[in-house]
């Protein structure tokens, strides 16, 4: 059995990576470069033998560069695998995050913040096209406020996915104009061009680094 096993393991181990075959490949058609170059010089002016050492130098820093990315981006992937164990134990926590909610029929329940010098502030709606569908008074107060999916008249709107912006007045004057933070359920992280997301109810993404709130979602 060791017999059958080592050749198996010593070929394996012996087999190159598809960039050093892609490098070995480059660095023999830039001899063979060099070596035409050679052969087809006027032999009255040749090449300077410091501009081939140029030559082979710039090969050789394009090739450690290569080798440089490769190697950060198998870091990078690394370290995105080791986020991802971190967040493990978010799967299935409440997150509150300024996001978009997929509306499905139970109220969503926002955590607004008004602008501490504001006199009035209010909500706007809008579905998943940008389209405003609904704008509502928010008490200044209000630390919590459950949306019921309604327009302002109390028209039920069809399930979707949902936005909402808290705006902060002082008399005529606009404050601010920012997303509403909500809290929502994660059901998986996920690592994505070089970040980790949380994918919430509706498959709605967001980075783990907008999450400004953590708590149990039993």
């Amino acid at each position: 059995m060791i017999t059958d096993t080592l050749p198996t393991t010593l070929t394996n181990a012996a087999t190159p990576t598809p960039t050093t075959q892609a490098i070995s490949s480059d660095f023999e058609t830039f001899l063979r470069m060099l070596t035409v170059q050679l052969e087809n010089q006027d032999p009255l002016n040749p090449v300077e033998s410091s501009d081939y050492a140029v030559q082979l130098a710039t090969f050789s820093g394009v090739e450690q560069q290569v080798l440089t990315n490769d190697l950060l981006k198998s870091l990078s992937s690394q370290m995105g695998l080791s986020g991802l164990g971190a967040l493990a134990p978010w799967v299935g926590q409440d997150v509150r995050v300024a996001a978009p909610a997929a509306f499905a029929g139970s109220p969503v329940t926002l955590a607004p913040a008004p602008d501490a010098t504001a006199d009035r502030a209010e909500i706007v709606v809008r579905d998943g096209a940008g389209v405003e569908v609904g704008r509502f008074a928010l008490p200044l107060d209000a630390r919590s406020i459950d949306w019921a999916g309604t327009t302002a008249d109390g028209v039920p709107l069809p399930n979707g996915t949902y936005s909402f912006n808290q705006i902060s007045y002082r008399g005529e004057t606009v404050l601010s104009d920012r997303a509403v933070e909500r809290y929502a359920r994660v059901t998986e992280v996920q690592a994505q061009g070089g970040q980790n997301l949380l994918i919430l109810p509706g498959g709605i993404a967001v980075a783990a680094s907008s999450v400004t709130a953590l708590r149990d979602g039993g």
